[in-house]
């Protein structure tokens, strides 16, 4: 109702009483800007058919209410077609859900704790295949040195190469889903954070290209909270991970996200030369000091409310109608490139405003456009341009002056700050 007051979203996602140092949220529920619950409804026709358009605008005005943010996230992330009907949507949920089931039954025959309830943190098998008898191991997994598990992996003979390395990454998932977001009540109970654990394990097992990679937990953490199903949830994870798994893809000599960072370095070269110019100086031209925040998308910056809001104003603001049908393509194959528009023209009034502005632009290269997290890095940066030309004369200082901005940023600020500094950088970039 407008003029009622904004309402505090904390108590959506409580903290844990004793974990007093954790960021404060300025996210609140906004009357006639946040979208609610009716005007989420009311854009829906009888049929099923969602006006983007409309809620794009009202997401970029005030995020999304805490109890819809899962299913507004699907379409933004191109789980569904806005254009499709609630039948269609349906039909494309159960056929997911079932091929989830499947993958983890395929999972769960290869190592039983899948499913369990529970989840590992010591490894099971030597690199060459052979178990471990850890007795960790065997306390978490309930598994005891006769169980058939690891008699029969004794008499399997040699693992395939791909079983292997999965099966050497389920303990440093187990470790890093012990790490993720400890400070929240949801996360006390067991079965969530084995519920996390599954996930990553599956996806793991089914992207060949990247498997896993610490980080991925912060990603795969909200859609656990956000969606009952944990098929849902996998899907809402694996559809971000198409957005972001370049920049986990190492080739032995580099990592993806390396080409991210040397957008960023153009990207102030152009906007703040005397700051880029400066961080050279000091060793850090690379700018790998801010590969956390392009890695885990901003997690440790904000609160996690805070965080959770500023993804869903960057995924309104890049936003495009083509996203589903490209990530329909081939698995693993559908990565977001832009560039590759089929058939009729894209309805701009469908798009997110960023998206807008290459299009109108040429923002949109061959290997599409750069993500708004890159200039939501680079307006950090230039925030605080003048404390680290004076105060900086290291790179200690450097990471010390970007760590102090945890708990102070406001998300729709920073968008906003993005947004005009990806104008004015295509301006620039053109003469």
């Amino acid at each position: 109702m407008w003029g009622a007051p904004a309402e505090p979203a904390d108590s959506y996602y409580q903290i844990r009483p004793e974990c007093t140092d954790v960021p404060n949220t300025k996210f609140k529920i906004k009357p006639g800007k946040t979208l609610s619950v009716r005007k989420w409804q009311a854009a829906f026709t009888q049929e099923g058919f969602l006006d983007m358009g409309k809620t794009l605008n009202r997401i970029q005005r005030g995020g999304i209410h805490p109890t819809i943010r899962g299913e507004v996230w699907e379409f933004l992330l191109g789980c569904y077609d806005p254009k499709s009907t609630f039948e269609e949507r349906e039909q494309i949920r159960q056929r997911r859900r079932t091929q989830y089931a499947s993958w983890k039954q395929e999972c769960k025959q290869m190592f039983p704790v899948i499913g369990s309830g529970g989840f590992i943190t010591a490894p099971v098998i030597t690199e060459k295949g052979q178990p471990i008898l850890d007795p960790l191991v065997l306390q978490e997994t309930n598994l005891g040195e006769d169980s058939d598990f690891f008699k029969e992996l004794e008499s399997r003979g040699p693992l395939d190469k791909k079983v292997i390395q999965w099966m050497l990454t389920l303990h440093q998932i187990g470790l890093d889903v012990n790490r993720t977001d400890r400070t929240l009540v949801f996360y006390e109970k067991k079965e969530n954070l084995s519920k996390l654990w599954d996930i990553l394990a599956l996806y793991a097992w089914i992207d060949n290209d990247v498997g896993y990679c610490q980080g991925m937990s912060d990603l795969c953490s909200p859609m656990i909270m956000l969606l009952e199903d944990e098929a849902d949830a996998f899907w809402c994870f694996e559809r971000l991970m198409r957005r972001l798994r370049g920049n986990f893809r190492s080739t032995g000599r580099s990592v993806g996200v390396e080409a991210q960072l040397t957008h960023l370095a153009s990207i102030t070269q152009i906007i703040d030369p005397k700051l880029h110019h400066h961080l050279e100086n000091l060793g850090g031209g690379d700018y790998l000091f801010a590969i956390r925040m392009i890695m885990v998308q901003f997690r440790r910056e904000f609160s996690f409310c805070d965080s959770l809001y500023l993804w869903e104003m960057m995924w309104a603001l890049e936003y495009d109608p083509e996203m589903y049908s490209l990530y329909e393509e081939p698995e693993f194959e559908g990565e977001k490139t832009e560039g590759s528009s089929k058939g009729k023209p894209k309805s701009i009034k469908q798009c997110g405003k960023y998206e807008r502005e290459n299009m109108k632009n040429g923002g949109n290269s061959a290997e599409g456009p750069l993500p708004i997290s890159v200039f939501l890095v680079a307006s950090v940066l230039k925030d605080k341009s003048s404390k680290l030309m004076t105060e900086a004369r290291g790179l200690d200082d450097v990471v010390k002056i970007l760590n102090d901005i945890t708990g102070n940023l406001d998300a729709k600020k920073a968008c906003t700050g993005a947004m005009k500094l990806h104008k004015k950088y295509l301006k620039k970039a053109k003469k």
